[in-house]
């Protein structure tokens, strides 16, 4: 007998939530709040507001369907079913955040500030939940995503993009070469390098274009194409900059060695749950055969 759907609510702490569990009560972080200029009125309505589609949300979960709530620092622990229906509440980033952990779940976004959040991936409203819960599933974007995996097994997994470079704001040196380029690779000391996806092109990967002046043409979002772009090269007598952007179809690889003590690579602005990389090792990004499916 097969298992009911599980619905798994994920959210995140409010700044408000923050802010007292920091202060201790609602007068201390006012107080904190007031002193920089700022109004606790507003961060406690943002939280109000978030509450109460967390709740309307809960409400339209069909009663026979099984349910889970996971909260964002929680969800390298939290082992996702295949029966699952991922209810991301929140902002466009948490749908990022939640993405490398799946693996084929639909996920409904729901946006808590429309207006604040450019609802890229967090296209619905709480009070459309229980009709897109009855069809999800069946109307999903498969959204392309980014790998890296290095020589030792390490593997990355991001929804809009991954940095490759040196933590903190130290060069990182390597050399970089595309698969089937005829071998050619090209010692690099730079601010790193990024890769990224249609999704992607709508935030730090969109800016590098924009500085590049975007003679590449961005990926759309479901497709198998990635932009590459390394940062602020320097040209040395043992460092070139001639490889320093490009697209990468599937299932094309850009291949790094490294030749620094110590990089990291790192997706979607979370340097907190980075791959570490040590002196002559070897990782290759390229599209992922993982797919975000997102109901639309």
């Amino acid at each position: 007998m097969s298992l009911a759907p599980r619905a798994v609510l994920v959210h995140r702490t409010t700044e408000y939530e923050e802010l007292v569990a920091h202060h201790g009560t609602h007068g201390q972080a006012a107080f904190f709040l007031a002193s920089r200029g700022r109004d606790i009125g507003e961060v406690a309505e943002r939280h109000e507001r978030t509450r109460r589609a967390l709740a309307e949300v809960t409400s339209a979960i069909p009663l026979t369907w099984r349910q889970a709530r996971l909260e964002r620092a929680d969800l390298d622990r939290f082992l996702f079913a295949p029966e699952d229906v991922v209810i991301v509440v929140g902002q466009d980033g948490l749908v990022a955040n939640a993405a490398k952990y799946l693996s084929g779940q639909p996920v409904l976004g729901i946006d808590t500030e429309p207006g604040r959040n450019p609802g890229v991936l967090v296209r619905h409203r709480p009070r459309d939940t229980a009709e897109l819960l009855a069809v999800a599933g069946a109307s999903v974007d498969e959204l392309t995503m980014v790998e890296a995996v290095a020589d030792d097994t390490q593997r990355l997994v991001a929804l809009n993009e991954i940095y490759l470079g040196a933590a903190g704001h130290q060069t990182a040196r390597y050399r970089l070469g595309l698969e089937g380029d005829g071998g050619v690779v090209e010692a690099q000391a730079s601010s790193g390098v990024l890769v990224g996806t249609g999704t992607g092109a709508t935030g730090w990967l969109r800016s590098v274009w924009q500085e590049r002046g975007g003679a590449l043409r961005l990926p759309a979002p479901t497709e198998n194409r990635l932009l590459w772009f390394v940062r602020e090269a320097w040209p040395s007598p043992a460092t070139g900059i001639s490889l320093t952007a490009g697209e990468l179809p599937a299932p094309a690889r850009l291949r790094l060695t490294v030749e620094s003590e110590r990089l990291i690579a790192f997706g979607d602005g979370m340097e907190s749950d980075a791959v570490e990389l040590t002196w002559g090792q070897t990782v290759e990004v390229g599209v992922c055969r993982e797919r975000l499916r997102l109901v639309g």
